[in-house]
């Protein structure tokens, strides 16, 4: 049988990482492992569906318009989008973040990535996760590519006696992600996978650097450096 391009062209780039043999690697989520930016949808998924008081959202859709207009930064958007979440029990927010991803997200997933991250799993790769958008949401995707909830670095609050907090335990993004991974992960990684300019300090810090379905950002970043791009092939599930 002969392989169709997408599928050579997929087969070749998993065969080139696994040729590598890392021992650890990284992986952003939106953009990287499937397409969209599940931080925002979950967001407004919440949103319509009352997870949070209407005070509280309205105030954060003003907010949320401002970061589109560039005067909210990133850090402190996604800092907010989770401690808005103050005094609500955990549990719920999981069970909500399991049904939001596998009804919005699940079907913009990658394959050859999903692919990738069970071959690599398979040859002993300790696999990560680290994501700006809240904890709840990244482990319910990381789950479905073989990432425990363990090996996820996202945003978080502290939480006390199973309720959310408004205090901000991490917010990775741009170098803090590169410090979340020195801190948490305390090794050398040798692959990291990510696809926008927030991405670029964790980047920096691997041994083979991945720029997967790269925002134009990044793809100049990765041309000057000649770091390894990858257009993954997109999901053939149905809501593409």
């Amino acid at each position: 049988m002969t392989l169709s391009e997408p599928q050579t062209k997929a087969s070749q780039f998993i065969e080139s990482v696994l040729a590598l043999r890392p021992e650890i690697a990284v992986f952003d989520c939106d953009g990287t492992l499937w397409s969209g930016d599940a931080g925002r949808d979950f967001f407004y998924w919440e949103i319509e569906r009352g997870v949070v008081g209407r005070e509280i959202a309205e105030r954060m859709s003003g907010r949320y318009r401002l970061y589109e207009l560039g005067e909210v930064d990133e850090l402190a958007m996604c800092g907010e989008m989770v401690t808005m979440h103050d005094g609500l029990p955990v549990a719920p927010l999981y069970a909500a973040a399991e049904e939001f991803f596998e009804e919005v997200v699940a079907p913009r997933i990658f394959p050859d990535m999903q692919q990738l991250t069970r071959r690599l799993a398979q040859a002993g790769c300790e696999l990560w996760a680290v994501s700006s958008t809240n904890d709840w949401v990244v482990e319910a995707g990381a789950q479905r590519f073989g990432i425990p909830p363990a090996r996820v670095i996202a945003a978080r609050v502290h939480t006390e006696k199973a309720r959310a907090t408004g205090r901000l335990h991490r917010v990775p993004t741009d170098e803090l992600k590169a410090v979340a991974i020195r801190e948490v992960i305390g090794k050398p990684v040798h692959g990291v996978f990510g696809n926008s300019v927030h991405d670029q300090a964790m980047l920096e810090i691997a041994r083979h650097p991945f720029c997967i379905n790269p925002n134009p950002d990044l793809e100049v970043v990765a041309k000057a450096r000649n770091w390894p791009i990858y257009w993954p092939n997109e999901s053939t599930r149905s809501g593409t």
